[in-house]
């Protein structure tokens, strides 16, 4: 199951609740001295929201490993210091379905789904106003970067939240709140197929 949508919006905090395994695609960023990691137009910032600043071939590489043997090992990135910091294990323990989370997980799930690994994938919205607040408190309390740079991260997302939701729709993921989200959890760990979305 992948799970995305914009930073904030409260990934991290539905896979928990969802009590399935769950590997964290953000530990797949480069490193800061990666020479391939893109910048904000018109900025030195690096645009930590760009695809170019994820390592999409490992996560992929990962998420079908896990599928297949029901164990991987992925990296541990920590973020305030933007670079990998250590290993660590993840495994199915038995469960028909795990979780990959991130805001780049849109990106594969054309690659998922060709390799036959994808049961569903979803986008959570929360709304661009409530989504800042969110994010900026979360990466406050976790010194995730300097104040400086969360706020201008922040108003930037802010304003692109729409945009982005649509690219993820685009890419292949259902867009949806906390509750459709856990429905289709639910019915994708039973086997289930999600039931389709209204006609609009």
């Amino acid at each position: 199951m992948l799970l995305c949508g914009p930073s904030g919006s409260g990934k991290s905090l539905l896979s928990a609740r969802s009590g399935l395994p769950v590997l964290r695609l953000d530990d797949f960023y480069k490193e800061a001295d990666d020479p391939t990691l893109p910048l904000v137009a018109g900025s030195s910032d690096i645009d930590w929201d760009h695809p170019g600043s994820w390592d999409a071939d490992t996560a992929v590489a990962a998420i079908v490993e896990l599928c297949r043997t029901g164990r991987t090992k992925i990296p541990v990135y920590d973020i305030s210091l933007s670079a990998r910091t250590g290993e660590e294990s993840v495994e199915m323990d038995g469960t028909p379905l795990f979780i990959a989370e991130g805001i780049f997980a849109a990106e594969i799930v054309t690659r998922c789904r060709e390799l036959g690994v994808l049961a569903d994938a979803l986008c959570l919205s929360r709304g661009p106003v409530r989504t800042f607040r969110r994010r900026f408190l979360r990466d406050l309390r976790e010194g995730r970067k300097s104040v400086p740079f969360l706020l201008r991260r922040g108003w930037r997302l802010m304003r692109q939240e729409r945009t982005i939701v649509a690219r993820q729709t685009a890419l292949g993921a259902h867009p949806c709140d906390k509750d459709e989200a856990l429905s289709r959890l639910a019915a994708a760990a039973a086997g289930r197929r999600p039931a389709a979305a209204p006609a609009a």
